[in-house]
């Protein structure tokens, strides 16, 4: 077959592929967002059979040997058809590893989990939740073990989710981070603490609503792509670069948390709206790795967002809309209380300086459970002792404890450690980025688009084209150092209280 009739018929198989996807992606957003609590079996009955149907697709002999004549003449192929090749080539060896049935069961199992975490968690029920909690981790445990025996089945988790982390790089990584960082929080927590008590007045959620679609105009998002969600916990998912869905969730006494989730989730927006519009479709399309996804959630949440320069321009707006919450409240007074630093119980409520701590526990606590050290029953008492041995604070509940993140009841183990890599990330970034462009000079004046063209032009477009260490250096013009991370919060931090 002439090669370029095989690329022609590739491209088709790969928009096919995507309209499963699709399917399944949006039955998951309702299922989150508005689906009636009686609909779930039925719901998961559909997402079984679809499951099914894309497990077929992804490992059919006609996709295979189209795979494996492209590969055979990669030298004739443009660099995006190579590497569409390339990548479904490992899809093929990874899912073709796991039985079909048990793949179509695990996502039944998911299914049920998420649903029953929805309703343990306000319920304080860990009780419901640990049996599917234990049967998730025995799946994703054998799931590893099919797809990469040559690697520890921990790592073989965190490979999913990041390229190439493994848990000897992982461990010395966050040993400097904690050694770097917690002298300088316990510092912190001698010094004056910023007043906040203006955070915790009652802000009209209505009023609230309207400040998401002000903040998502200020970050430059295309509205006509993107819209906003409600939901237990907000995270963000995408189509193709012209759907993509952010979700928040909002607290009358903490108009702050709802406005740094929207910040947050609009840095994931960014990354799924601006990638190349040649690689809809494909299985290219969206962000390189969930680490250098984080990086854009958490550089537009902190380094932007939690910026006096960002408090400054947006906060006439935010006088508008709460005048009489934020009576006698001067932007500065607002930069320093939502960079208050001090450890708490909440992951997505953490402050930045503090933020990792909380994904440390989770990642010890993950290698004990995938190793076989830790049980599910014994999963709550762990997570409170690490909770007091990491940041000093008394766990009261499981809501507010082990309970309180929706991941491990999708069966995403080895995913919290890229939100701190990404992080670090993000710090890298900016100091690139701040070689080029005035950034918090832009920021004052409310001017994003020459920080997301930048980021564009470095990481967006790309896609998953590039490998998530060639996005680092292809944003740096270096490799990966976590120095700029322990270097850009002790200087944020010192110069905010004064040390």
């Amino acid at each position: 077959m002439e090669i370029s009739v095989l690329k022609e018929q590739f491209k088709a198989y790969q928009k096919k592929m995507h309209a499963y996807q699709h399917a399944m992606g949006v039955m998951q957003y309702d299922f989150e967002t508005v689906m009636p609590k009686g609909a779930s079996e039925g719901v998961g009955e559909t997402l079984g059979i679809l499951s099914e149907e894309s497990y077929k697709l992804s490992v059919s002999n006609e996709l295979r040997d189209m795979v494996g004549e492209l590969l055979q003449n990669k030298d004739t192929l443009d660099f995006q058809t190579r590497r569409e090749a390339e990548e479904l080539k490992e899809g093929i060896e990874k899912i073709e590893k796991i039985p079909m049935e048990e793949f179509v069961a695990f996502q039944k199992l998911v299914n049920k989990a998420s649903f029953v975490w929805h309703g343990a968690k306000p319920e304080n029920d860990y009780k419901s939740f640990e049996p599917l909690l234990a049967e998730i981790i025995e799946y994703q445990k054998r799931f590893a073990k099919y797809t990469k025996p040559e690697l520890g089945t921990y790592d073989a988790l965190l490979d999913e989710f990041e390229r190439g982390m493994r848990q000897d790089m992982l461990d010395p990584y966050f040993k400097a981070v904690r050694e770097s960082l917690v002298p300088l929080i316990h510092e912190i927590g001698k010094a004056h603490a910023p007043d906040t008590s203006f955070l915790e007045r009652a802000y009209p959620l209505e009023k609230q609503r309207a400040f998401s679609d002000y903040l998502m105009e200020v970050m430059c998002i295309n509205r006509s792509n993107c819209n906003i969600g409600e939901v237990e916990h907000p995270f963000t998912t995408n189509f193709n670069k012209h759907d993509v869905r952010i979700t928040t969730h909002y607290h009358e006494d903490m108009m702050h948390d709802s406005m740094y989730s929207v910040i947050h989730e609009g840095g994931h927006a960014l990354y799924e709206l601006n990638t190349g519009d040649e690689l809809i479709g494909s299985v290219l399309a969206g962000g390189a790795s969930m680490g250098i996804h984080e990086s854009q959630s958490r550089f537009y949440e902190n380094i932007i967002g939690r910026s006096e320069a960002f408090i400054e321009f947006i906060f006439p707006k935010m006088k508008e809309l709460f005048p009489e919450q934020l009576a006698g409240v001067t932007p500065h007074k607002f930069f320093l209380a939502v960079n208050k630093s001090t450890p708490s119980l909440i992951r997505t409520q953490a402050d930045e300086l503090t933020y990792s701590l909380h994904i440390m526990v989770r990642y010890e606590l993950e290698k004990r459970l995938i190793g076989g050290t830790l049980t599910t029953k014994e999963l709550p008492e762990a997570w409170n002792a690490l909770y007091k041995e990491y940041l000093g604070v008394t766990v009261p509940s499981d809501r507010e404890g082990v309970l309180q993140d929706s991941h491990w009841s999708s069966g995403m183990f080895g995913y919290f450690p890229s939100y701190s890599v990404g992080s670090a990330y993000s710090a890298q970034m900016f100091a690139a980025m701040q070689k080029e462009l005035d950034v918090y000079a832009l920021v004052a004046r409310g001017n994003l688009a020459p920080i997301i063209a930048w980021l564009t032009e470095r990481i967006y477009k790309y896609g998953q084209l590039l490998r998530p260490n060639e996005i680092v250096k292809n944003a740096c013009g270096a490799d990966f150092e976590p120095n700029y991370y322990t270097e850009y919060l002790s200087k944020k931090f010192r110069g905010i209280y004064g040390l």
